[in-house]
């Protein structure tokens, strides 16, 4: 399941994992993030928020999570992975190949200061 939560005051989305991510998962989360994006044509900032990565349930999940990121890279001004998980770092090494998006990687309890980083200025 994935817990998507707008703040449209500051333009950003933050999403929280829990468990393995499905299709539905991204799907739902596009569906809430474009709104946003439309009424801006950018999102400030998203925030990925989770201890640990849960992976995907399929083969479909991930592909809809490679269609999303396709679908919304270009639109959004910074990534925070707010995360103490390996994968963190390593998302960090490698997204900037296939993201347009500044990225930074924050220890899971720092999520306030990740959320605020996103918000700032593209």
């Amino acid at each position: 399941m994935l817990t998507v939560t707008i703040d449209e005051q500051h333009a950003i989305a933050v999403l929280e994992p829990h468990g393995a991510l499905s299709k539905e998962d991204f799907e739902r989360a596009a569906t809430m993030i474009d709104p946003l994006i439309g009424k801006s044509h950018q999102l400030n900032g998203l925030v990925i928020h989770t201890k640990d990565f849960p992976g995907w349930d399929s083969f479909a999940a991930l592909a809809s999570h490679l269609k999303f990121v396709r679908d919304h890279h270009k639109k959004v001004s910074r990534i925070a992975l707010c995360t103490d998980s390996v994968i963190g770092n390593f998302a960090k090494s490698v997204a900037p190949h296939f993201v347009a998006a500044d990225i930074r990687v924050f220890p899971f309890q720092e999520f306030d200061q990740a959320k605020t980083w996103a918000t700032g200025p593209a």
